[in-house]
């Protein structure tokens, strides 16, 4: 069990590696509220993934394109981004970037994404253009891990389409189930009409201090909501966690011994062994 924000150490690179499947597992981390820990989970998540000698793929589908930044990849260089795969039909192999991780490769957004909402509405398959781009590339890869947007716009519904499962980061804090009524019903839409094989992997509890009772009052609250699918992991409050992304870097590598390090890779082998 993981208590107050602690967790046990990872068994990580040195864990037996499982068979490669035929095709990625896609999991798509979203939230319609924004500041929940999103693009922290996503890039921690792939990090740790990699780490243990995964195959992953980052997809930043949220145009402020910070999952690219926290990566380390300079998006003024960038000679094309996920726009150009959604609204103008590049090859997703065209945009995707190597990362400081090993293992670990990125499909970058920038601002150029800000219009694809738009420029969408009149497209054919306008919710199954990511689904469509990312399938001949699911075999080079064990996990893609998709960066939603803080909405529940077309960027989100292209990434709950392609997902086979989702991350729901909930921040420990007073309103934290407002609006997660409505994030429900649009999986259960999704479900029904777009994709039927998608499914909640876990909920993830971030921000979380064990020291006072509003989070413990929280987490009560999110488990009886989500019964079954919280994970037990819990990633703490943490000043080190908000730094690493200013530097290009996931927790993992920027402080490997602090605790928010300890939680994501705690976080990745909850993942794993929900496989």
């Amino acid at each position: 069990m993981l208590h107050n924000g602690a967790t046990a150490v990872a068994k990580s690179e040195h864990a037996e590696a499982k068979p490669r499947a035929a095709r990625a597992r896609v999991i798509a981390v979203t939230n319609q509220k924004g500041g929940v820990g999103k693009t922290t989970t996503a890039i921690n998540l792939s990090a740790d993934l990699a780490r243990r000698g995964r195959r992953v793929l980052l997809v930043d589908a949220d145009p402020q394109g910070n999952a690219t930044t926290g990566i380390g990849i300079e998006k003024t260089s960038l000679p094309g981004c996920i726009y150009d795969v959604l609204v103008r039909d590049q090859p997703l192999e065209a945009v995707i970037r190597p990362s400081g991780v090993a293992s670990l490769s990125v499909a970058p957004a920038t601002l150029n994404l800000a219009g694809a909402e738009i420029e969408l509405v009149s497209a054919i398959s306008r919710e199954l253009r990511l689904r469509n781009a990312l399938e001949p590339s699911l075999p080079s890869y064990d996990d893609v891990v998709i960066d939603c947007p803080p909405s529940l716009g077309l960027l989100t519904l292209n990434a709950m389409s392609a997902a086979d499962r989702l991350i729901v980061p909930i921040q420990a804090e007073y309103f934290a189930l407002e609006g997660l009524g409505q994030l429900t019903g649009v999986i259960e839409l999704v479900n029904r009409h777009l994709n039927p094989k998608i499914a909640i992997l876990g909920v993830l509890i971030t921000m979380f201090d064990g020291r006072t009772n509003l989070a413990a009052q929280v987490v009560e609250e999110v488990e009886r909501f989500f019964p079954g699918l919280v994970f037990q992991t819990r990633v703490p409050r943490s000043v080190r966690l908000s730094e690493a992304p200013s530097h290009g870097t996931p927790i993992g590598l920027f402080d490997p011994k602090g605790k928010g390090a300890a939680a994501y890779a705690a976080l990745a082998e909850e993942v794993l062994a929900r496989e």
